[in-house]
Order: C-alpha cells, then structure tokens, then sequence
C-alpha cells in the first residue's frame, strides 16, 4: 500500500507462507551503502522470527553488492531489535507522523585474508583433521612463506605452534620472534600457551594476539585472569567445533559445551575476536561449514568473526564474505595451489 516515488529502483523481498505473503521490506543501493525501507511482518505473524530472515537476506545482498554500510531510519522503540545485527543509533532522532525516528547503521569490513603457518620443529607444515601422524612439510623456512605473504598484500599472519600444542608449552617462539622481527605482519600465535609466563613470552616475542583455545576450556579462571591483566582485545579466541560441540588438546578431545555457549561467555568478558574451525573440514579442501559460521555470525552479529577450515577455492572465500564472516583462515589450499596470492591479492584489492 505504501508508495515512494523511487520504489522502482529498488529491490523488494518477501516472504510467504502459503502463499500468503507475511513480511516485506525494499532494499535501495545508493553510494555504495544500502539502505532499506518499509519492514514490516504481518502483526499476526510477528515474534516468529520471519522478519529477521528477510534482514538476513539484507545483509547478504549487501555483501554480495560489495556495500559500506547497511541503514534504515528506524523507530526509536524498536532500535533494540536493529542493535542484535551490529547497528548503531547514528545522529539524532527526529519525530514524524506521531513517531521518534533514529538512524540506525551498520558499517560493513572488508573481510581480512589470514594466511596460515603450522610449525613443527620450525618448519612450516600442515596437518589433516589436526592429526600429527597426517603431517606434510611445505618449506624449511616459515620466514620465506611470511614474506610471500606480506609481498602479496596480506597484513596478518595466523602462527600456529603444534609442537607447543602438543608438549602443552610454547616452543617455536623463536620463529615468532624472527617472522615479527623481519615483516610488518600482524601475527595471532596459538598453540601451547598454559601458563602467564607463555602469554608474556608470545607478547615478548612480537606477537599482536595472543590464541587461546583449549584453556579458556579447561582452566576458565586462568584464562579470565589473562583477559583482564592484558586486555581482552589482545586474544584471539579458538573455538574448535566438531558437530556443534568444542574440541581440545589439538582436536585429540571432544567435549559437550554447545559452541554458542562457549562463545558467549567470552563475549560477556569482552573478547572481540573469535575463530572457529570445524575440525572436520580442517585440511580437507572440501569447502568450509558455512551453515555453521552463519549461525554463528547471526547470533553474534558485532562480533569480529574469522572462519576456518576446508577452504578450497575463492568461490568460498566469496561465500564466507557474503554471510558476514570478518576474516578468514586459510592453509592447505594456499600450499596446494588451489588459491594463489595473486587470487587473494585482487581480491583484497576489489574489497579494499
């Protein structure tokens, strides 16, 4: 019923049922930023969670569209519902036809490309399913890898030290040192941090973040302590998931902690990045768990989300970007040649 003069520029979704039609909205594409009009569900259908599957359905248009931002001019009474997708009240509010009107905007990133570096015994490897006995060796020096991927654009390096993962202690730290030392690359380093003597030897050694995975399980307290002595922003969570349930020690443990919990208790404690490897898809080049990470990424819409595992080919770098996700993790598929730097280079450049 309602008209605007440039409806016929825009895009307009519905949902049916039945073929009944019970939520609505336009979306218009202007400045590279979308803004979207006329939402409405049917008030008999409402509370049922329809209108938010069409907003989803805005934000991966957004994504797919390549745009900044997504916004809407929104009643001041519902900017509660706007703020679980990330969106922020911007400006000032204003009344019309008897409601307070606000802004409400959410600025979308590019999402960032993490090359990955496993070390075992200083040398860059990669595993299958996390497991050592599937161990294949890429390159003698991880410093040569690192400068091939700060020549191709890329700024962060994701450092993974599966002998400290295994030994339960940090031990390539001295590739750390050497890799952060010699490149400009922002580096997570993971494997093996238990005690606050290996957070401070990660730090020491030039890393940006700190990864953290199993001891946020197994020792809660500790590793609160470590969020509020060094900052929560200095952590980079990992949420290894198998069948909806964390994974430890490696991937070698399966726990029953629903991953959705686990995320929001660190959420609550003010981590902001978190990533989550669906171990198994890890190493397989099979293509990542994008159901999964979008589950994740609409529960946890302001969340710095990275994706990891089973990468095989740009087409799913493409998906994970169009579901929201922040960034992505990616191994085996750089070293088998499915993905070159040259692909990631141009994409980097098309979502600058």
């Amino acid at each position: 019923l309602v008209k605007l003069k440039d409806d016929d520029k825009g895009q307009h979704l519905g949902l049916y049922i039945n073929e009944e039609l019970v939520s609505v909205v336009s979306a218009f594409i202007n400045d590279g930023e979308l803004q979207f009009r006329k939402f409405a569900t049917q008030e008999k259908y409402q509370g049922r969670g329809y209108g938010s599957l069409l907003l989803e359905k805005v934000f991966q248009l957004a994504g797919e569209r390549k745009c900044k931002a997504v916004w809407c001019n929104a009643r001041v009474t519902a900017t509660g519902f706007y703020k679980k997708y990330g969106m922020i009240e911007t400006g000032s509010s204003w009344r019309k036809n008897g409601f307070e009107y606000i802004v409400m905007k959410r600025k979308l990133m590019r999402m960032q490309i993490i090359p990955a570096i496993d070390i075992i015994d200083g040398k860059c490897v990669r595993l299958t399913e996390g497991d050592y006995s599937q161990k294949k060796i890429y390159n003698e020096h991880p410093l040569e890898v690192a400068k091939q991927f700060e020549g191709a654009g890329l700024s962060r390096l994701h450092l993974v030290d599966l002998d400290g993962a295994k030994a339960g202690a940090v031990k390539n730290w001295k590739v750390l040192e050497t890799i952060a030392g010699k490149t400009s690359l922002q580096i997570d380093f993971g494997g093996g941090i238990k005690t606050e003597k290996d957070v401070k030897v990660v730090f020491d050694s030039g890393s940006t973040y700190a990864t953290v995975g199993s001891m946020a399980v197994k020792n809660e307290q500790e590793f609160m302590n470590w969020l509020k002595q060094f900052g929560a922003d200095k952590f980079l969570l990992g949420a290894d998931v198998k069948e909806e349930k964390i994974a430890i020690g490696g991937w070698l443990e399966t726990t029953d902690i629903w991953v959705y919990d686990f995320i929001q208790k660190y959420v609550d404690q003010g981590v902001q990045q978190i990533f989550c490897t669906d171990v198994s898809k890890d190493g397989k080049l099979e293509g990542p768990a994008v159901d999964l990470y979008k589950n994740i990424v609409s529960k946890f819409p302001g969340l710095h989300f990275i994706a990891s595992g089973g990468v095989s080919e740009m087409k799913d770098i493409e998906a994970l970007r169009n579901i929201g996700c922040s960034g992505v993790i990616i191994g085996k598929a750089i070293y088998e040649n499915r993905i070159s730097l040259i692909d990631l280079q141009k994409f980097n450049h098309e979502h600058a």
